[in-house]
């Protein structure tokens, strides 16, 4: 997997995926750099690339299915549903959404999830972990158990931490070091 993994970041860098500069993150937080996993996860090897180093994770879990908070769970849960597939195998997708629909079914969650799964959840970046606490309690609430949980790249400002301390299987395929240097995550 580092291979691919190392082929990731090389991507990344390449698409102008991470980005150097003053910004704001989602979190609210302050940051020095910005990685926008949509520039991966949206380009042909970028998706390959990801759901050739999640499959395995997911494989070793026991996940029956994959999903995450719209918007930067989707293309990375569909490649990896996509992947599972010709693989032989089946990791149906599913995505949270931010807020329930107010009408039709008033559903949180789209996509062919079945109570009593065990899932993985899945996202871009862990800041402060809420997108994919957000997921994680849908996936929970629908009656599923949560196995494992991934996200391209880890911040290190505390969300992987509180995951992990809170019980949840956290992994990373990239890890942002306290200076803004992201390279391959070691767990």
């Amino acid at each position: 997997m580092s291979e691919t993994v190392d082929r990731l970041l090389e991507l990344a860098l390449d698409r102008g995926a991470i980005k150097y500069g003053d910004f704001t993150l989602a979190s609210g937080k302050k940051s020095s750099y910005y990685f926008d996993g949509r520039l991966l996860s949206l380009d042909p090897e970028g998706a390959h690339l990801i759901s050739q180093a999640l499959l395995p994770l997911l494989q070793h879990a026991g996940a029956a299915a994959i999903g995450g908070t719209t918007l930067g769970a989707d293309p990375i849960v569909t490649a990896v549903a996509l992947a599972s597939h010709l693989a032989g195998g089946s990791i149906p997708a599913f995505i949270v959404r931010k807020e329930s629909k107010d009408h039709g079914m008033k559903q949180n969650i789209e996509g062919p999830l079945v109570a009593g799964s065990k899932v993985a959840i899945v996202d871009d970046v862990c800041t402060t972990g809420g997108s994919l606490f957000h997921a994680i309690e849908a996936a929970e609430a629908a009656g599923c158990t949560v196995v494992k949980v991934v996200s391209l790249l880890d911040r290190n400002e505390g969300g992987s931490e509180e995951m992990r301390k809170r019980g949840y299987d956290f992994s990373a395929l990239l890890s942002a070091t306290a200076d803004g240097k992201i390279e391959p995550s070691t767990d």
